[in-house]
C-alpha cells in the first residue's frame, strides 16, 4: 500500500512541477520582493472591502502539534474580525504527504477562494499550486516547509532562528565546547535552513565544536534517545539546540535522566505553551518563539488582501523572538502584537 502512496504521490508532483516554471524557486529566507509585517497597513492601507460569503481554506501539517492549533487560531482570530468563514483542516499525522494533498485538492474543488497551506515537505502540495492557480485562487505558502513555485509566503526568516541559539552559546559560554543539535525531518526547508543557521555562526571563531547533528524528525521520543545517546558519547557537552521544542522538551528530559541539567543547556523552536512552562522551572533554557497566533493572523491578512485583488511582495516575514528566563515575562500575559511592533520601532 506505501508503495502504491508513494507512487501516485510522485506522479502528481511531476505533473505539478513540469507545468509550474514560470517563477523562480522561492527561497524565503533571502527572496529580495518581500516587506515586513508590521508595515502591512502603513505600505498598502486599510483591508480593502471584501466578497460577500468569502471562504477561506486552511490545510495544515498536523493538530497534533501545538504550533499548528495556534497557527489555525490566528486564522480565526482573524478572520472573526472581519466577518469571514474559514474551514481549519490538517492530515492524519506529519508523515501523511499524500493526505495533506488530498484535503488541498479538495478545498480548490469545494469552492474555497483562498488557500493557507503548510507543507509537510517543499514537495507535497505543489500540485495545488497549479491546480489552484488554473481556478484562479491564490495560494498563501505560510511557514515553515516552501513550495518552490509559491507565489507567496508568510512565515519567519528560518535561518535566523538558529543564529540567535547560536549567538547566545557564544555570548554566555565563553568558553566554548561541545554542542548538538537535533534536526527536524529531513530535507524540510525550515530544518535545513534552522540548522545551518545554528552551525555555521556558533562555529565562527573556533571555541565550539558541532559534535552531532541527527534527526529527531518533529518526534519528542526520538529526540530523547538521540539526546541519550550523543549525552552517554558526551558527557562534557555544553548543550543542544533543537529544530522544534518538542524535540528539545524530549532533550530536556534526556538531558535531566543523565543528571547533567546543571551543565547542559537546551533551546528549542516555536514557542508552545509547554516551553513556556519548562523555562519558567528552570528546565528548558530557550526556545525561538515565532508566534504562531500573530503569524496565523498576518498570513490571514496578506490572504484576503491578495483575493481582493491587491498586489503583495512574494515574501511577508513574520517575528521572532529568543525567549530565556530573563525575557520571559516582557511576552507573557500582554499584548505581544503591540510588543513586537515596538521592537520593530513602529
Amino acid at each position: 500500500m506505501k508503495t502504491i502512496l508513494a507512487a501516485a504521490l510522485a506522479a502528481t508532483l511531476c505533473a505539478g512541477i513540469a507545468s509550474a516554471q514560470e517563477l523562480k524557486p522561492l527561497n524565503s529566507d533571502s527572496e529580495a520582493d518581500r516587506m515586513d509585517w508590521s508595515d502591512l497597513d502603513a505600505k498598502l492601507g486599510a483591508l480593502p472591502k471584501l466578497p460577500e460569503g468569502l471562504k477561506v481554506g486552511g490545510v495544515s501539517k498536523t493538530l497534533t502539534n501545538e504550533y499548528w492549533r495556534s497557527l489555525g487560531e490566528g486564522y480565526q482570530k482573524f478572520a472573526d474580525k472581519v466577518g469571514v468563514t474559514v474551514a481549519y483542516q490538517a492530515a492524519q499525522s506529519e508523515g501523511d504527504q499524500l493526505g495533506q494533498l488530498t484535503i488541498a485538492e479538495g478545498m480548490v474543488t469545494q469552492g474555497y477562494k483562498v488557500l493557507l497551506v503548510s507543507p509537510q515537505t517543499d514537495a507535497n502540495l505543489q500540485p495545488v499550486i497549479e491546480q489552484a492557480k488554473a481556478a484562479n485562487v491564490p495560494v498563501v505558502n505560510v511557514n515553515d516547509a516552501v513550495i518552490p513555485q509559491a507565489e507567496h509566503y508568510v512565515g519567519n526568516v528560518q535561518r535566523d532562528n538558529g543564529v540567535r541559539v547560536a549567538k547566545w552559546f557564544m555570548e554566555n559560554r565563553a568558553n566554548g565546547g561541545k554542542v548538538a543539535i537535533i534536526e527536524g525531518q529531513a530535507g524540510v526547508y525550515a530544518a535545513v535552513q534552522r540548522t545551518d543557521g545554528f552551525k555555521s555562526t556558533i562555529e565562527q571563531g573556533g571555541k565550539f565544536t558541532v559534535i552531532a547533528s541527527v534527526p529527531g524528525n518533529w518526534d519528542r521520543q526520538m529526540s530523547y534517545d538521540a539526546a541519550t545517546n550523543i549525552l552517554q558519547q558526551h558527557p562534557d557537552l555544553v548543550g543542544f539546540y533543537c529544530n522544534n521544542d518538542g524535540m528539545a522538551l524530549g532533550v530536556v528530559e534526556a538531558v535531566k535522566a543523565a543528571g547533567l541539567q546543571d551543565k547542559v543547556v537546551v533551546f528549542g523552536t516555536d514557542g508552545i505553551s509547554d516551553a513556556y512552562k519548562s523555562i519558567e522551572a528552570g528546565e528548558l533554557t530557550g526556545t525561538v518563539d515565532s508566534f504562531p497566533v500573530l503569524t496565523g493572523e498576518v498570513a490571514m491578512e496578506v490572504a484576503l488582501r491578495l483575493v481582493s485583488g491587491q498586489k503583495l511582495p512574494r515574501v511577508v516575514a513574520t517575528p521572532q523572538a529568543l525567549i530565556t528566563k530573563d525575557n520571559i515575562k516582557d511576552y507573557q500575559g500582554g499584548d505581544v502584537r503591540s510588543v513586537l511592533m515596538k521592537a520593530a520601532g513602529k
